[in-house]
């Protein structure tokens, strides 16, 4: 793109200089036509025949004639000669004009040299042999001519400071014309891509038609204007998701601070006796809608400093065995999930790596808890994992499946997924963080999944 504009810059700069010597040469060309026909296509020379005649004229004692070659010459250039000699007088004359005079004083030669005598088609020339003879050789031919002028230095000076500066102005005209016409040509795109620039700095997405020195610039203004039209997309798209979530949370929110604050009121009631047991249950469903509501304000804060690039990797050399088991061991544990079906399979017994285990934890448990609140209670989950060129781990399960337009979104924050129970509920930050978590230890995640078939998580560090 680069060398396109400077060449055509460079190619337009070219082009004004030729044009203007162009029409200089055919200005003086024109003048010297005017001014001098003997520039005009012809291949005699009067001159330079006259010159070379004398070869021809043949003298003996005190008789001159032509050769039959001179006659011929003669006859062949439309030429006529009259011979004369040292006091001007006719000595010899072949096919001159009957009205051409027989004697002639110096002034006569002289008019007869620097003037056309005889007629307006006849030019003649002066030739000779010095203290014998002389000979004026009469050319009829209009497109030969001879014009003898006088002139002054100051006179020729002041007339060529005169052409000097006629030139230079109109050549100067000439420049900027032919300039004005190259730069609107090539400042008018840049004026239409001025234009376009404004309406995309306000929401306007525009489409031009890639041709000329700017194509690509047109076509990369084409393209900016559809990615800035999709990132709209994504955005209002993301906006309407944001609305959506947020209402989810405070939702979310509301029931557990719902529940708190209504056991708080009865327990502060004077008008209930409560026995031990019964504070205690209730001691315990608050400790419960208050966990829950402190692990979504974590969620949020985790996924603010991993958008953010805020997070502090805390690296250490780990087992990820033992870490994956005992993830295993916690979920089934758990009260809620103790009845699931979860296996764990490992290729050895030690493979480490050198990670945050808080947030590699954090990581995994998020995709198994995905794998358990999108399926079934009779479904099994499988977590695997081995070593090979990388740290290859794995979460399968043979369940619901994810939909297609749902498995390109799951990953996105504030998304959450339809098969998702009602007591299933947390920020829809899970995905996103597991995924913000692996790609912070220079891993990824694939996902592959089909309805009624099951999911397989792939995570490569």
């Amino acid at each position: 793109m680069k060398w396109k504009l400077t060449g055509r810059f460079l190619l337009s700069v070219v082009l004004i200089v030729l044009f203007v010597t162009l029409i200089n040469i055919v200005a003086l060309f024109s003048m010297l036509i005017a001014g001098k026909p003997i520039f005009q296509s012809h291949q005699l020379n009067g001159e330079e025949f006259a010159r070379n005649f004398q070869r021809y004229i043949v003298v003996s004692d005190d008789n001159i004639v032509i050769s039959e070659d001179g006659k011929k010459e003669l006859i062949e250039n439309n030429a006529w000669i009259q011979i004369l000699s040292e006091n001007g007088s006719e000595i010899y004359r072949y096919k001159a004009p009957s009205g051409v005079q027989k004697k002639y004083t110096p002034l006569e030669i002289i008019q007869m040299y620097k003037y056309k005598e005889i007629d307006g088609d006849t030019t003649v020339f002066v030739g000779g042999e010095e203290n014998a003879y002389s000979y004026f050789i009469g050319i009829k031919d209009r497109s030969i001519g001879r014009y003898v002028f006088t002139y002054n230095d100051e006179n020729i000076l002041n007339q060529f400071k005169t052409g000097s500066i006629f030139f230079m102005t109109i050549n100067g005209i000439v420049a900027l014309f032919i300039g004005y016409l190259f730069s609107k040509r090539l400042t008018k795109p840049l004026n239409d891509l001025i234009i376009g620039i404004r309406r995309l700095a306000n929401n306007e997405y525009i489409m031009y038609d890639p041709k000329g020195v700017y194509k690509d610039v047109f076509y990369n203004m084409n393209y900016l204007s559809n990615r800035l039209k999709d990132n709209e997309k994504e955005r209002r798209k993301l906006d309407q998701m944001k609305e959506e979530w947020i209402s989810n949370i405070s939702h979310d929110v509301k029931t557990p601070l719902a529940s708190i604050q209504g056991y708080a009121e009865i327990m502060k009631d004077k008008d209930y006796e409560f026995s031990l047991e019964e504070m205690r249950e209730y001691a315990e469903i608050i400790e419960k809608k208050a966990l829950y509501m402190r692990d979504i304000i974590e969620d949020l804060n985790l996924a603010t400093r991993l958008k953010n690039r805020e997070l502090v990797l805390n690296k250490k050399i780990m087992n990820i065995v033992s870490m994956l088991r005992n993830i295993v061991i916690d979920t089934l544990n758990d009260s809620s999930y103790s009845d699931r079906n979860i296996e764990f399979h490992c290729s050895d017994e030690i493979i480490n790596i050198d990670g945050d285990e808080v947030l590699l934890r954090r990581a995994i448990h998020n995709l198994i808890y995905n794998a358990i609140v999108h399926n079934d209670e009779n479904v099994k989950i499988i977590v695997n994992v081995e070593k090979k060129e990388r740290i290859n781990i794995r979460i399968e399960d043979h369940g619901k499946g994810i939909k297609e337009e749902e498995l390109e979104r799951i990953f996105d924050r504030y998304y959450r997924g339809t098969n998702t129970g009602e007591s299933h509920k947390g920020s829809g930050l899970g995905m996103a963080i597991a995924n913000d978590i692996i790609g912070a230890h220079g891993g990824e995640i694939k996902v592959d999944s089909m309805i009624g078939c099951g999911t397989i998580i792939d995570i490569q560090i």
